[in-house]
């Protein structure tokens, strides 16, 4: 019979933390459920030995027994020759095949979602995390938190170098987290309000921004460490605002923290229209999110109607996609 085993994961954003994680302050990342990935893994080898069977492989490609392949929006076909964009996913697939005694059993993996990449919303990470849980399920393989993160790990390393861990862990948890020294813990709060993620259109440029980063802590090495200190402070009291239930003082805190990234080069002219924006139509604050210079802006707005009236300044202001996440405090 035909076996399959499926897998999910989620968007995420920073809300505090940004570059300065990297460094070692601490970090407060949130879910962002509405935004996911869906992965699933089939034995292909069993599909062809059932005799009279019509179900095809989803690539309908010529393939050698045993081997893999993947089926994405952007390629379909064997593992072997997928392009360079599929490096991380490939290798996560690879690990996972070897992980779970899977090897040689040809395997196709197909990935759906809808986490834009290279938004700073954490597509390699969840795009990772999903295929790794089908994979599991594939195999009925029990996947403890420690194998999750390792296997998430490898793709990680292959799209970023050198990860903090943190897209890792947030887009596999189901509360808003702060992250530190390579730990996360689950962070209960009382806040309610609406997430405003907005698309500025434009890639983001990590490695330029943290090129940019780097720069500025060279050329200013008492304005550079104080920024990272800052950054650091700011993710410690924005996790008391959000778990004491302080939407007023958790914005003020954010446009803070925009002010400190801007300085730092982080920024662009792109995402500094749009958190205007959303400044100016009533958010409690808005900052960029992730790596920068493109990328995604988050706004924090009182409540749905404040939140649409947002999203719309910020799509006036450039934006080609507004998603909303709503804050009702944790269920623990």
């Amino acid at each position: 019979m035909l076996r399959t085993g499926r897998g999910s994961a989620h968007a995420k954003v920073i809300l505090f933390g940004e570059h300065a994680v990297v460094h070692g302050a601490p970090a407060v990342a949130l879910p962002i459920d509405g935004l996911g990935v869906c992965a699933t893994a089939r034995l292909l080898d069993d599909v062809d030995d059932v005799e009279g069977s019509a179900a095809p492989a989803a690539s309908d490609v010529e393939r050698r027994p045993g081997e893999s392949t993947i089926v994405t929006d952007v390629y379909s076909g064997p593992l072997d020759g997928a392009p360079e964009l599929l490096e991380s996913p490939r290798a996560v697939i690879l690990a996972c095949l070897e992980e779970f005694g899977l090897s040689g059993s040809g395997v196709e993996v197909t990935v759906t979602g809808e986490v834009p990449h290279a938004r700073g919303l954490g597509s390699s990470a969840a795009v990772a995390g999903a295929i790794v849980r089908a994979l599991a399920d594939l195999a009925g393989a029990e996947l403890s938190q420690e194998l999750y993160l390792d296997l998430v790990g490898v793709g990680e390393k292959v799209a970023h170098g050198a990860p903090s861990g943190l897209d890792a862990h947030a887009t596999a948890a189901a509360e808003p987290i702060i992250f530190e020294a390579g730990v996360a813990r689950v962070l209960p709060h009382r806040t309610r309000a609406v997430i405003v993620v907005a698309d500025s259109g434009v890639a983001g440029r990590t490695r330029r921004a943290v090129a940019s980063v780097t720069s500025f802590l060279e050329r200013h090495p008492l304005r550079g460490p104080a920024l990272m200190a800052g950054l650091g402070a700011l993710a410690q009291q924005g996790a008391l605002d959000l778990a004491q239930g302080r939407p007023e003082q958790l914005g003020a805190k954010m446009a803070e923290a925009q002010g400190m990234l801007r300085e730092l080069g982080v920024s662009s002219p792109e995402l500094d229209r749009i958190v205007d924006a959303a400044v100016g139509a009533g958010a409690y604050g808005a900052k960029l999110t992730g790596g920068g210079q493109g990328g995604c802006v988050i706004a924090l707005a009182a409540d749905d109607e404040a939140a649409r009236r947002v999203a719309t300044a910020m799509r006036l202001a450039g934006a080609v996609a507004t998603w909303q996440h709503r804050l009702e405090g944790s269920s623990s």
